[in-house]
Order: C-alpha cells, then structure tokens, then sequence
C-alpha cells in the first residue's frame, strides 16, 4: 500500500510541475467552422468558453501551470493537410494544440475570468501577426544598391536608438508609446509601456520592446508614412502628449496644434472629439538622429 501511495504522490508532483496547454477558439466563427466536424461535440460558443473556464481552474486547483494557446481553425486543417491527419479527430486537435504551445499565440492562465482571457489571448495573436509581416518587411528590404548595407537591418539600429533617445529625452514617469505603420497590406500598430524613475534608465519589457521597434523599423525601411505618439504620466501633474511624423525614415516633431488635431479627431469621421481633461497637447520635442542612405 505505501508503494502505491508513493507512486500517486510522484505522479500527483509530475502533473504539477508539467506544464499543459489548452487550445482556445476564442471566436465565434470559427466556433462555428469547428462544429462541422462530428467529433467536435460543442454546439454553443459561450457554453463552450465556460466549459474550458471549469477546465482551467480545476487544472489551477491540482497546482497545474497552463497556457492558452489560440487555435484557428483554418491553421487546424493546413496542419492536418499536411500532417496527413484526419481532422475530424480530438488526437489531430490535441497535436495541433502541442504544436501552438511551440509557436502560436499563448497566454499563461493565472485565473483570470474567460471574459479577460479571450481579448487578451486575440490581443497577443494580432501582436504576433505584426511582428512576423514587420519581420518580413525587413528581410525583404533588401541590400543599399549604394552603399551595400542591409537595409532591413540598419533600419532596425536606427529604430533601437530612436526609442532610446524618446524615452531619455520625455525623462521621469509613466511613458505610453503608440507607432502607426500604414503598409499595402494592413495598418501596423505597436504599443509599448516603459517607467522612468529620476535618472535611472527606462524599465520596459523586452518583447514588447523588441517588437515596437521592429514596426518602427519597417517604416524607416520602406520610407514610409508614419506617426508615433508618446504620453508620459506623472503623480500629481497633468499627462503630457507628444507627437512625430515619420517622414523619409526620420522622426519629424509635430507641433501643438497638430497633436492636439492628431488626438481631438475622430480617425473614421473626420469630426472633432473633445479634447480629454487633464492632459496637454504638447509639440514633438526634437530627437537627435544620424542621417539615413536608404
């Protein structure tokens, strides 16, 4: 008997420190384009997330670690195709599932409600969807036909050392970055969250970062049009904006009255919004930035 309760105890500390992923289809459509297979036996989309909300936290209870993994079905049935597997299955979900763990959008559950879970989860694949068609637009940059560089891969320098000038330059608080991209495909947009104290250097997260600047990259590879947004919040004073234009792959300063329209219209209509209490409209403070060849 001690034998098979020492076996149980091993196997209850394996399950925990293994960690688990859970796919998630986090839209109803694609709920939908699920339910055409038989073995698929969920017919009701919001039944359907309270049922995976139950499965996380009993997994949470027995001290489980799990990610959320997005799963598409379109991706599903690519990965089947070429796997030779029959999708209408729970083994071939299971495996797709294994292989999002590895590559796909996840989010680790740490008992947040589903109804913070699934915008959080579609937040992290749209992030991820940038980053790689920001990647690709630097590969494809290509070498200077007159200098030689690699464009894609100065742009990137240029980017690092333009959010390392802003963040020095806005100085202490809660600094809220936004990069607007416009491409042929999509409308690119990165969004960063750093914190200053006194002369410390800006704390940020390295992904985040990692990926703000790649989007940024890409406009200044491509010379295309562009803007950045910078919002530095501090106690006991009003939040402060700031503006630039991206422009020939430099960073141009906006002035008062353009952050201010930038900011007080609406992006659809073209009509005026009020302009939002305690805050001021400040002009793009200069950034010292090397001349670009490209």
């Amino acid at each position: 008997m001690a034998h098979t309760h020492d076996i149980r105890t091993i196997r209850r500390t394996l399950r925990r420190e293994m960690p688990g992923t859970v796919g998630l289809i986090a839209d109803a459509h694609d709920f939908t384009a699920m339910t055409r297979y038989r073995s698929f036996v969920f017919d009701d989309h919001r039944g359907y997330l309270r049922q995976v909300e139950g499965l996380l936290r009993s997994l949470a209870a027995q001290g489980a670690h799990t990610t959320v993994a997005l799963f598409d079905p379109e991706e599903f049935t690519d990965f089947c195709a070429s796997k030779g597997l029959d999708p209408d299955t729970p083994d071939s979900r299971t495996r797709f599932t294994a292989e999002l763990a590895a590559g796909g959008a996840c989010v680790a559950y740490a008992g947040q409600p589903i109804d913070s879970l699934v915008p959080e989860l579609i937040n992290k694949a749209v992030r991820k969807a940038t980053w790689e068609y920001a990647t690709m637009l630097l590969a494809e940059a290509g070498d200077c036909a007159e200098c030689g560089q690699d464009i894609g891969r100065d742009a990137f320098d240029r980017a690092s050392q333009l959010l390392l000038t802003l963040l020095e330059t806005a100085g202490p608080g809660i600094q809220h970055l936004v990069c607007s991209i416009p491409t042929q495909e999509e409308q690119l947009i990165a969004v960063l969250h750093a914190e200053r104290e006194g002369f410390e250097p800006a704390r940020l997260d390295e992904r985040d970062a990692a990926e703000f600047v790649t989007v940024l990259a890409a406009g200044i590879a491509r010379h295309s049009a562009g803007g950045l947004v910078l919002r530095t919040t501090e106690p006991g004073a009003p939040d402060r904006l700031h503006g630039w234009r991206l422009h020939q792959g430099r960073l141009d300063p906006l002035t008062e009255g353009e952050v201010f329209s930038a900011y007080c219209t609406d992006a659809e209509t073209g009509d005026p919004v009020a302009p939002e209490p305690g805050v001021e409209y400040r002009p793009g403070f200069p950034i010292d930035q090397p001349d670009t060849h490209h």
